[in-house]
């Protein structure tokens, strides 16, 4: 059980008790509130003035659970139960928080020894007040989840793989070359060449180079080294450029809008005939997927 103190109201239940001193002069050992709803159960929250047994010092609260016919052999959960006093001197709640299991053979759990009966009535605690106490109780229903469950290879000592591509007519490409999808790793890629830039760019400044990951499956994301080249095949020259990235079944394409300024690529012997020549290197480097 924990204890704090809070200026948060209690959202489930506020309990006036007016005359408090006088509950046991009325015969009542214990009081059971109305009842409320949360985590599709009913609840009640019992205060028992002179203790759990009635022969104590101390008060005790207990809450348990009204509509027991609700629960079902199967029915097994945890819930987080609050028990608030009132402090009307300083306009505050002190909570005591704790966490219990319940099912169809534990439908009641409580504190019973919350406060003393002599720490509560004190005038200067400010808990009592005209000889009236504030009581409040808040029940919050940890819902059974599954947890999902993720299984991460990682690939050590992997063989980069490498794939060419010529592109004939490269002047001619208005909008992307696409390449035929590949396999790396069990999965499937595709590389996009834009010949004369992405549209955010000036068109005809630069040439646009990306992979794209195709079809993976729901959850699976694939960690890789990929080093994208363009060659010249006059004098051997190679402009390279690599990234590492997570890629996602959402399919986003990752590589470099500006790749290459095409005013170098002429310069540089990296257009042959009006052909282009590219290449990809993938290195898989870790795996994530859905473990059922």
């Amino acid at each position: 059980m924990s204890r704090e103190t809070t200026c948060a109201t209690p959202t489930n239940l506020l309990m006036k008790v007016q005359s408090f001193s006088s509950f046991s002069k009325c015969g009542i050992d214990k009081f059971e509130s109305r009842a409320f709803e949360s985590g599709d159960y009913k609840w009640k929250m019992i205060i028992y003035p002179n203790g759990y047994y009635g022969d104590d010092d101390n008060i005790s609260v207990y809450f348990y659970i009204a509509d027991t016919y609700s629960l079902t052999v199967d029915s097994d959960f945890k819930a987080i139960i609050t028990f608030y006093i009132y402090n009307q001197k300083k306009d505050k709640y002190s909570s005591f928080r704790g966490t219990a299991r319940f099912n169809v053979l534990k439908t009641k759990w409580g504190i019973s020894k919350v406060i003393s009966k002599k720490t509560l009535m004190d005038p200067s605690n400010g808990y009592v007040r005209d000889d009236i106490c504030v009581f409040g109780a808040e029940v919050f229903v940890i819902k059974k989840q599954h947890p999902i469950g993720e299984f991460l290879r990682l690939v050590e000592h992997t063989t980069p793989t490498k794939h060419k591509w010529t592109i004939p007519n490269f002047s001619k490409v208005e909008d992307v070359w696409g390449s035929e999808e590949f396999f790396v790793g069990h999965h499937k890629w595709k590389v996009n060449l834009h010949p004369k830039g992405v549209a955010s760019l000036p068109k005809g400044r630069y040439m646009s180079f990306f992979l794209e990951p195709r079809g993976f499956p729901p959850h699976r994301r694939v960690k890789a080294e990929v080093s994208m080249h363009i060659i010249s095949v006059l004098n051997g020259l190679e402009r390279s450029k690599t990234y590492n990235h997570w890629f996602t079944a959402s399919g986003e394409e990752r590589g470099f809008p500006k790749f290459i300024e095409i005013a170098d690529m002429i310069a540089g012997g990296f257009l042959h005939r009006d052909c282009c020549f590219v290449e990809v290197e993938i290195t898989v480097q870790a795996i994530a997927k859905a473990d059922h």
